[in-house]
């Protein structure tokens, strides 16, 4: 089932509902939307979780307004979407670009009618480096970034798709992949990348008291491994688990490993399953 859900006037966003149970908001990545999350909508649903995917304004289905894109304002989105829907203990689940979007949805809203937190390949605290942060990308690849979705945006993304994942995919699915990024609007992924670059998370962990796990690919060309080993030392009650043989794509890349720590971890698990 589909949903139009304004979240301000005149700015509606696209929700795909399906199942029944605790509802999991997924908040996809940079550049992409709900779709990229295929491979999981059957296994939550089996699981007795109801799947709650968010084109976030600007990508998918949804409307693709000038401005927005800050974290704040796609927080607010997201909020307006769980309201809308009467959404209750909801598991909150941002992947790359989302997983800063979710932990800026607790910073401004709290944990009342929050379960848990997952973060996949989170794009926290940081994306780019600063003076006093060494992980991530320098400032001026992001620069470098929009250029190239300026240029020639296509061609871009079919470069991403190469390095998202590392295990070999086929042509097919890198074109759909790579159409999952054509259907957003170029500025709203460029609006999306400024936030990227600019925004700071780091003060916004502590505070976060939710049971979290983290997914991390150690192969990671885009939000390195060492993000998500931060995001462990920093963040109360997490623990990670290490995608040995992925890249930035991990549900795509590991998914069979993938969707077990996700049912995991959505029915209770406190750290990831040991051999």
């Amino acid at each position: 089932m589909g949903h139009y859900v304004e979240v301000e006037s005149g700015v509606n966003v696209f929700v795909e509902d399906v199942g029944i149970g605790q509802p999991v908001v997924f908040i996809h990545g940079w550049p992409l939307n709900n779709k990229s999350f295929e491979m999981q909508i059957s296994e939550v649903v089996q699981a007795g979780f109801r799947y709650i995917g968010i084109d976030l304004r600007g990508y998918g289905k949804s409307d693709k307004p000038w401005s927005g894109y800050d974290y704040t304002t796609q927080a607010a989105d997201v909020k307006a979407v769980v309201d809308h829907l009467g959404l209750e203990q909801i598991v909150l689940a941002g992947f790359s670009m989302g997983g800063p979007i979710a932990i800026r949805y607790l910073t401004k809203y709290g944990t009342e009618g929050v379960d848990k937190l997952l973060l996949m390949g989170a794009a926290a605290p940081l994306f780019t480096q600063r003076d006093d942060f060494n992980i991530g990308m320098q400032p001026a690849e992001v620069d470098d970034i929009i250029a190239q979705i300026q240029k020639d945006r296509p061609a871009f993304l079919a470069q991403f798709a190469d390095m998202f994942f590392e295990q070999e995919k086929s042509e097919e699915f890198l074109k759909w992949f790579q159409q999952l990024g054509l259907e957003a609007a170029a500025h709203s992924t460029i609006h999306s990348a400024i936030a990227l670059r600019d925004e700071d998370l780091r003060d916004e962990l502590a505070g976060i008291s939710l049971p979290t796990a983290i997914f991390h690919g150690q192969k990671d060309q885009i939000c390195p491994y060492e993000l998500g080993e931060e995001l462990e030392r920093q963040i109360p009650n997490a623990y990670l688990v290490p995608f040995a043989d992925s890249g930035h794509g991990i549900n795509g890349d590991e998914p069979d490993k993938f969707n077990e720590e996700l049912v995991r971890f959505l029915k209770g698990a406190t750290g990831p399953k040991t051999d």
